[in-house]
């Protein structure tokens, strides 16, 4: 399948760097207190790089994850 967007895999790795372990329900609860709708099937879609993420999404993510959106996007080193 055709690699749809280049920030899944470091969602995936911060995700799971949170001490305890961050769920995809506990993700989704994080965005959507940011006002960002996205449910665990699309979280999972865009960590295995199937589904493509918004601009809008990106800076939730980033903030949700409580890391850079140049980290997400492999620009910078955290």
């Amino acid at each position: 399948m055709e690699q749809r967007n280049l920030v899944g895999s470091r969602i995936r790795q911060a995700r799971l760097a949170e001490k305890p372990r961050m769920t995809l329900a506990d993700l989704s609860a994080r965005l959507e207190v940011l006002g960002i709708s996205l449910s665990i099937s699309s979280i999972a879609k865009i960590e295995r790089g199937e589904r493509i993420v918004t601009d809008v999404q990106l800076v939730a993510l980033a903030k949700a994850l409580k890391v850079s959106v140049l980290w997400l996007l492999g620009l910078k080193d955290l």
